[in-house]
């Protein structure tokens, strides 16, 4: 059986490859959560940079917001010891709510993906590494198409028209439970989200959805994935 380390690193290489990810002297900025799916992102760019052809940097940046716990001492400690450039930038996301609106997952995402977004241009990076694996990708298709009525989801590469970034997802191939086995054989499983608006948001039972469409099989939810690139019209109203 191969080295579940390196079954992770060779998913996300292949999705690299595909989709251009990393080039020649990219800066990129990694929005890390402290969770399994960043953690297990940063510390592949860290084996990464060790590779003779690799021309990249990357730095770690952690947005913590005003009612989320603190970023997990244990994942710190592990940065310490992978040399990782990481710094925690603190962020009022409840007192830029309007009057009369409600905090949700929705709205915490925007507010810490913006502070990414500045900080990225402030700072020269040219790219934003997020950690949305397989199961995220498809998630947010569910949701698009029973709540928005689109066939769209995140993509792998997204360059904003706007800004001079470009958000990268090099998880997309990686189903969640493979970093799981990861994350657990690693040491860095434990810390999740637990802050008291994370139930208003609908991934939940998106993500139920998927389970009982695809029985919780990776290799169906990979081919989910694959459909989307392989789109005939024709066969559409």
């Amino acid at each position: 059986m191969m080295h579940m380390r390196t079954f992770l690193y060779s998913i996300i290489d292949k999705a690299i490859f595909d989709y251009k990810l990393i080039e020649k002297g990219d800066r990129i900025l990694v929005g890390a959560s402290g969770g399994k799916d960043s953690t297990a992102l940063i510390e592949y760019l860290v084996q990464r940079k060790k590779r003779a052809d690799a021309d990249f940097e990357f730095k770690a940046l952690a947005i913590q917001s005003d009612f989320a716990p603190p970023f997990p001492q244990m994942v710190i400690d592990l940065f310490k010891e992978w040399n990782v450039d990481f710094e925690i930038m603190n962020v009022d996301v409840i007192g830029r709510l309007k009057p009369g609106r409600k905090m949700n997952c929705y709205w915490c995402s925007t507010q810490r993906r913006k502070e990414l977004l500045h900080y990225a241009m402030d700072n020269g990076f040219n790219k934003i590494a997020l950690g949305h694996h397989l199961d995220d990708f498809l998630e947010t298709l569910i949701m698009n198409m029973t709540k928005k009525c689109t066939l769209t989801t995140m993509p792998p590469s997204l360059a904003f028209d706007n800004y001079p970034v470009t958000v990268i997802r090099p998880l997309c191939y990686a189903p969640e439970n493979v970093i799981i086995e990861h994350g657990e054989k690693m040491g860095y499983l434990g810390f999740t989200c637990t802050c008291n608006y994370q139930e208003n948001s609908e991934r939940k039972t998106a993500r139920k959805k998927l389970e009982v469409l695809t029985d919780g099989d990776s290799k169906i939810k990979q081919h989910m994935f694959e459909s989307l690139k392989h789109i005939d019209p024709k066969y559409l109203p």
